[in-house]
């Protein structure tokens, strides 16, 4: 638990100290806190989603950089308690801008989806369908190599390498700088055993209500068929977002 906080701190200083750089870079800083809570005559249960958001944007490389943790139960049991950090970037080709080169490196460690940790690095292709002022739809493709400490069904724990297809397609919506709309869909078989897949999809609807202040809804489903484990999450709550 310890080293996930240390981490999840780690991301959020850079989005600080990053921000002092040069203004010849273009810097996105987000900070958002979000969840649920309930409490009946049967007992309580939370959920709470905190995340920290650094982008750094040139003219031809974008860089983004992320960490979450989601934390959730009653109390007397847990049902969550997931990490996710991850650094991604893209290369862009002046001679076809819609086209470009994406690469990544991503931890995860989930409670709920029985996952005590995953690293993924990789590399791919991607192509900007639609691309006009204020919408953008993407598909991406590429190759992913990971390392996995899982639970399996039968409470086995298993360490294993795979090679995945990554497969994935992305939208940004902004009506007038007052609504966003974000999402991204993966599908990642892999390579070697065909039983072995997962799926993720995220989003996000943000309603801006003051310059770096945003009320945001988030639903995210997650689906791992080594574990056959699957959580559906919905949290609303607050962003702060600031450019530089």
């Amino acid at each position: 638990m310890k080293y996930k906080l240390i981490v999840f701190c780690f991301f959020t200083c850079i989005c600080t100290v990053y921000g002092q750089f040069s203004d010849s870079l273009n810097h996105r800083v987000r900070l958002s806190t979000s969840g649920t809570f309930n409490k009946t005559a049967d007992g309580t249960t939370y959920l709470l989603n905190n995340s920290a958001n650094y982008s750094v944007k040139k003219k031809r490389f974008v860089m983004n950089s992320n960490a979450a943790w989601l934390n959730g139960g009653t109390l007397d049991t847990r049902t969550n308690n997931d990490f996710n950090s991850s650094v991604d970037f893209n290369v862009y080709n002046q001679k076809i801008p819609d086209f470009y080169y994406w690469g990544l490196v991503n931890f995860t460690s989930s409670f709920s989806l029985k996952i005590s940790e995953q690293v993924q690095s990789g590399a791919g292709l991607a192509y900007r369908v639609f691309n006009k002022e204020g919408f953008m739809f993407s598909v991406s493709d590429g190759l992913l190599f990971e390392h996995s400490n899982i639970t399996q069904p039968d409470s086995v724990k298993v360490r294993y390498q795979t090679v995945r297809n990554s497969l994935r397609l992305q939208l940004n919506w902004k009506h007038k700088e007052l609504v966003t709309v974000t999402g991204a869909g993966f599908w990642q078989p892999s390579l070697i055993d065909r039983k072995d897949h997962i799926v993720t999809s995220n989003l996000n609807i943000g309603f801006k209500i003051w310059k770096w202040v945003t009320l945001n809804t988030a639903l995210n489903y997650n689906l791992i068929s080594r574990t056959k484990k699957e959580n559906f999450i919905l949290t609303y709550g607050i962003a702060f977002e600031r450019f530089f």
